[in-house]
């Protein structure tokens, strides 16, 4: 009677052990296509950080170009923009002017940019820099967000 007892022990905890190993192994298989799919509805999906070094004393004049004119074209032009920071004072910091533009994609950036830089105000502003120079120069990085990351 204790070995019939044993045998279906055995079978049971063989049954348990596969059921449970099943039910793992499909866990993570659905897990991984969920991710494998977020991944990549979302791996088109980039943010561009420009920092814009100012002429020395013409930061006032550089935010005030882009809270009256520049941000307005942005907008006009599906230029998302996420955010405007001016950095804390530091070493390497000062006269700099920070911002932040969502874009769908690459292409979508470059569609974007190009008609942003053909629009007649953009133009504007541009020969107006030419008059007054406002910025020594501009850095642009394009950045994937993480699957972690809270901002996709």
């Amino acid at each position: 009677m204790a070995m019939i007892r044993n045998h279906w022990n055995i079978r049971g905890r063989t049954a348990c052990a596969i059921a449970l190993i099943s039910f793992a192994a499909g866990v993570l298989i659905t897990a991984r296509v969920t991710n494998t799919s977020q991944v990549r509805a979302d791996s088109n999906h980039v943010f561009e950080l420009r920092i814009y070094h100012a002429v020395p004393g013409k930061l006032p004049a550089l935010e005030a170009r882009f809270r009256g004119t520049t941000s307005k074209l942005l907008a006009k032009h599906d230029l998302k923009v996420v955010g405007y920071w001016e950095p804390k004072p530091g070493p390497g910091w000062d006269n700099t002017f920070v911002f932040m533009v969502d874009h769908a994609s690459r292409e979508e950036a470059k569609k974007n940019w190009a008609a942003f830089v053909a629009d007649p105000g953009f133009q504007e502003v541009m020969e107006s820099e030419q008059v007054e120079k406002l910025s020594e120069k501009v850095d642009s990085t394009y950045m994937l967000p993480t699957d972690f990351s809270p901002m996709k």
